[in-house]
């Protein structure tokens, strides 16, 4: 009996007998698109022919018999059509399958060395797989090098470069470039996690082209793929979560999928696509020599913490003996009293923005599976983006919350770091229920006696 819900399946006999019994109103079938029909029945004949394959085997037949069925096939197709090209591409008996191939000049072969000498990733070139960082499957950096040096062209779009990760793949990247490999790479200033030092590697590397987005107020690149192109048509990408990082390629829990053009064709010619838009988009420029400072102005100017700290995302902040009295106290205020609206007063520099970062932190534990919509108001741009930058550093989470002042305009309204004057421009208290929100804080409390404050 068929379960309920969505298919996109081509009806059979089999399932077309089933289908007739069961009402219209209670089922929704379509024509196959003509321009789709080639690639859904080629879809549906590859799982037949599977499965018939399959049963070959599992009534004793062995490869040659396997070969014989596939054969059978291709001769059909050759009689129907009528096309003698198709009788070249019967499987040779011997059933085998060809691996590599080198130049006739191949230097390689000079000193001994043969097409079996060539590196290749562990998993395949022409089947499709995800990488989850598990024990048994291989690890992201060692496939990367692998697809590198048996690579023709390489494009990469990562939004962080850190050197922690491009010293592990810098020897094939140059062996690469140094042979002839052409390397294309964008990344960006996003949230300042990008090291100089690595943008600067690269950029020494010969047949090498970087291009830099320095907008990250419009430009929020968080993409991270990986494309090794190959003139034998067996091209790969690694698209995922993987930033270029030692933590990110070698040990993190990230999730990529390795996509191949042998089963994936269309897909992997959007990520080409989409990766040649953003390369001839005016968002991103040309990286060069005379360009260092600016990038190492514009990734200090992402960053709250000094340069020195790129991996506070990944640190745990603990609050000092003073801080934690605070904390303290407040927790009694709501738990004992019941009081929920309270101020915190204390002297410039003490850490009062961190202070309501750690008790935010607090409060989402104690509300697990919730969203915890926090609204934080300040009056100038300035302490708002430093405010953002203390929450993502005490949360560990870099893509916590968003600006909506001045020029910076959020995507959603769920965790805001927000202007008093924006607030009141954009007519929030219309636009929001009163209930909204969890947990708000105002900072600089002091002003909360002018005008422009009452709404809020």
């Amino acid at each position: 009996m068929l379960p309920p819900g969505l298919y996109e399946q081509v009806i059979n006999t089999a399932l077309n007998r089933e289908l007739s019994e069961i009402p219209d109103t209670r089922k929704s079938v379509a024509p196959i698109d003509r321009a789709e029909a080639s690639k859904v029945l080629a879809q549906y004949l590859a799982d037949v022919v599977q499965k018939g394959l399959e049963n070959v085997a599992d009534n004793g037949g062995d490869i040659s018999t396997q070969i014989g069925l596939a054969n059978q096939i291709v001769n059909l197709i050759q009689n129907t059509t009528k096309e003698a090209d198709f009788a070249s591409l019967s499987v040779d008996l011997r059933a085998e399958q060809l691996l590599a191939l080198l130049q006739e000049q191949d230097p390689r072969l000079a000193v001994g060395k043969t097409a079996a000498d060539l590196s290749r990733p562990e998993t395949s070139i022409a089947q499709s797989s995800l990488f989850t960082g598990a024990i048994h499957e291989p690890q992201m950096y060692t496939e990367l090098k692998k697809e590198i040096v048996s690579a023709d062209r390489i494009d990469m779009l990562v939004s962080f470069i850190k050197w922690s990760g491009l010293r592990l793949l810098i020897d094939e990247l140059r062996e690469f470039t140094q042979n002839g490999g052409e390397l294309r790479i964008i990344t960006t200033s996003y949230m300042g996690a990008t090291d100089v030092k690595a943008i600067e590697e690269l950029r020494k590397l010969p047949n090498t082209k970087i291009k830099v987005s320095y907008d990250t107020k419009r430009t929020r690149l968080h993409a991270k793929t990986y494309i090794f192109c190959r003139n034998t048509g067996f091209t790969t990408a690694y698209v995922g979560s993987s930033n270029l990082s030692n933590a990110a390629i070698s040990s993190g829990l990230e999730w990529n999928v390795k996509v191949t053009r042998r089963d994936l064709p269309e897909t992997i010619d959007k990520i080409a696509a989409t990766f040649e838009s953003y390369w001839n988009s005016n968002e991103f420029e040309y990286y060069s020599e005379d360009q260092k400072e600016r990038l190492a102005r514009a990734l200090k100017a992402e960053k709250y913490f000094d340069a020195n700290n790129a991996e506070v995302y990944t640190m745990d902040i603990a609050p000092y003996s003073y801080q934690q009295e605070i904390l303290d106290k407040l927790e009694a205020e709501r738990a004992v009293r019941g009081y929920t609206r309270n101020l915190v007063v204390a002297a410039t520099g003490t850490g009062k923005t961190v202070i309501s970062a750690l008790d935010y932190k607090r409060f989402c534990k104690q509300h697990p599976g919730k969203v915890c919509r926090l609204l934080f108001v300040a009056h100038r741009e300035e302490i708002l983006r430093q405010s953002l930058y203390t929450f993502r550093a005490v949360l560990k989470d870099a893509n916590f919350g968003e600006l909506f002042v001045g020029s910076y305009r959020p995507e959603g309204i769920d965790h805001l770091f927000l202007s008093i004057q924006t607030f009141n421009s954009q007519n929030f208290t219309a636009k929001t229920a009163p209930d909204f929100y969890d947990y708000i804080v105002v900072d600089e409390f002091h002003h909360a006696a002018a005008p422009t404050y009452q709404k809020l």
